[in-house]
């Protein structure tokens, strides 16, 4: 059987525990090939990436010092990112601002709280293209 490359998946959030749920999720939607990465906010987030390479983030949206639609930003904005699919958690759930995150493209938008059914759905379209 072929080895698979690890996946390298960051996960953003200011509460560790979120963090926590956020891993078993993937790995509970068979997701075990993955070295994770965690960070508190878009700034430890950015250096994380410039130093290790990303093949998927999940991000919240409400942090400090750097948020969630500030780091989607950044990474698109960078040619060297750019291709890095972003998962943005939100617990605003507003059709809106979840558009505006997709024009800012956003790879896909999961409102909190966070639910197996959609990190599977979510990943089974990311994992296509990784």
């Amino acid at each position: 059987m072929e080895q698979q490359n690890k996946h390298q998946i960051l996960i953003v959030d200011d509460s560790a525990m979120a963090r926590t749920i956020i891993k078993r999720s993937i790995e509970i939607c068979g997701v075990e090939n993955a070295d994770f990465y965690e960070a508190g906010d878009g700034k430890e987030a950015i250096e994380i990436v410039k130093n290790q390479k990303i093949d998927l983030v999940f991000t919240d949206i409400n942090m400090p010092n750097m948020n969630g639609e500030q780091l989607l930003i950044r990474l698109k904005s960078s040619p060297k990112w750019f291709e890095i699919p972003v998962v943005v958690i939100t617990s605003l759930n507003n059709p809106a601002n979840e558009k505006k995150l997709i024009t800012e493209h956003a790879t896909a938008v999961i409102s909190k709280p966070v639910t197996i059914p959609a990190i599977h759905e979510v990943l089974s379209e990311i994992l296509k293209i990784l």
